[in-house]
């Protein structure tokens, strides 16, 4: 015949609380040492399952965003680009623009860290079980092409609108046709005013006719993208050559 102990890791195994399993001893012990009640040794036991099921969610999280890298913003050398306003940085971690579907642009030009801190955000807000994306702007619109040849665009346009917070990263790298633009705008435009959107790229504003291959188009773009957004523009040297720029002083 089972002892109430042995049927009590039974019961919790069956329910597959597996954490509970792992401290229930320990706890048990903790309870008898410190006399606590009942339902404070429960919430004692219980929190050990949550906090797993919380870091297991937050890592699933981040997996799903597709991230380059998981580096985040205590990873950044704010001192190497003394441009940035530090502080608006962090505040993009509390995660307001996102709650009010506001977008941020970085702009800058190569390798000045704009990937890095958009990830970063992105990573913050995955943490915080906020639905993220990362995608490169080509494989974007790669994407966007083959479901529009294949009759199932609406299915990638709803596919990309549902994330709560999208980082397109580096527009305008490689030149985009007309035909292409006509589906990046579409997808901008239904996360317009509903969704936040990171964008990181090397482009001036006043250059992205000549990138889209149709100023029209591209200043609906730029006045969908614009309308509600932080624009963070980063003059500095290459972050990814800082270590050259040391060096070299």
């Amino acid at each position: 015949m089972n002892t109430a102990h042995e049927q009590l890791i039974n019961n919790l195994n069956y329910l597959k609380l597996n954490e509970m399993i792992l401290h229930l001893d320990d706890t048990i012990n903790f309870i008898n040492k410190n006399n606590l009640s009942f339902t404070d040794g429960l919430i004692k036991l219980t929190n050990y399952e949550i906090d797993h099921k919380e870091e297991t969610m937050t890592k699933a999280m981040v997996k799903v965003g597709a991230f380059p890298h998981l580096k985040e913003l205590n990873d950044f050398d704010f001192s190497f680009q003394e441009n940035i306003n530090e502080d608006q940085i962090y505040d993009f971690t509390t995660h307001r623009f996102i709650h009010q579907n506001e977008n941020i642009v970085f702009l800058g030009s190569s390798g000045v860290g704009k990937t890095h801190l958009a990830t970063s955000i992105g990573i913050s807000a995955a943490k915080k079980r906020i639905s993220t994306y990362f995608i490169k702007c080509h494989d974007l619109i790669t994407q966007l092409k083959k479901a529009n040849i294949e009759n199932r665009l609406e299915d990638r346009l709803r596919h990309f609108t549902k994330y709560k917070l999208l980082i397109i990263d580096e527009l305008g790298y490689l030149p985009i046709d007309k035909e292409d633009s006509k589906l990046l705008f579409q997808l901008i435009d239904r996360r317009y005013e509903k969704r936040s959107t990171i964008i990181t790229t090397n482009i001036n504003f006043s250059s992205w006719g000549d990138i889209f291959k149709d100023p029209v188009l591209a200043n609906a773009i730029l006045d969908r993208v614009l309308h509600h957004a932080h624009v963070v523009q980063i003059t500095g040297k290459s972050y990814r050559l800082k270590d050259y720029y040391s060096e070299d002083k």
